[in-house]
């Protein structure tokens, strides 16, 4: 199985990429939101560890917003809680998909957190900051200070950039988004 990992900025657009390569696609976004509305143990150590913002289940976005801006730590607190839980989740997925061909990783912080192997294919996304505000103003709950706090967590993109095999622009139309996956696709599957 061949592992494609996209990596990039917040709002690049690495989940628009991940749909259009037609292989199991693990987006960690994804996962998070399901262990937040569905994982009563998460809640449970998130309510222990900070109480004055986890109160009642489920897990509320506005809630973990909270935590965030009061405290810059607490993004450490919440992450030791829910990293190890998107792992699992992660195993569980790798595992069910071992014999596809190929399998996408949208994880955003995948090289940070050391998830990647050695024979792992890595792709940058790249697009223009004016289109990722663009599209992050649209996103339910956008709040600059919060993405500011989690852009700190990330290697900047430069870094992301040389540790990847490819590059894709990302102006999100789709035609040329689907021909550059094509053409990578091509290129690694041979």
């Amino acid at each position: 199985m061949i592992r494609i990992a996209l990596v990039g900025g917040i709002g690049s657009g690495k989940t628009f990429i991940s749909r259009l390569f037609g292989y199991p696609v693990f987006n960690a976004d994804e996962t998070v939101e399901k262990i937040y509305s569905k994982n009563k143990k998460i809640f449970s150590k998130l309510k222990k560890k900070l109480p004055d913002f986890f109160i009642r289940w489920p897990i509320q976005k506005k809630d973990l917003i909270k935590a965030i801006i009061k405290n810059e730590s607490n993004i450490k607190k919440i992450s030791e809680i829910i990293h190890p839980e998107v792992r699992k989740e992660l195993r569980k997925f790798l595992r069910k998909n071992i014999k596809k061909k190929a399998v996408v990783l949208d994880i955003p912080l995948f090289l940070e957190n050391k998830l990647y192997l050695k024979k792992d294919i890595i792709i940058f996304i790249q697009a223009s900051n004016k289109e990722i505000l663009k599209k992050l103003k649209k996103r339910k709950n956008f709040n600059k200070l919060i993405l500011q706090k989690l852009k700190k967590l990330q290697f900047p993109l430069y870094t992301k950039k040389k540790k990847s095999h490819y590059v894709i622009n990302n102006n999100f139309k789709e035609d040329l988004a689907r021909k550059n996956v094509r053409d990578i696709l091509n290129k690694i599957l041979i």
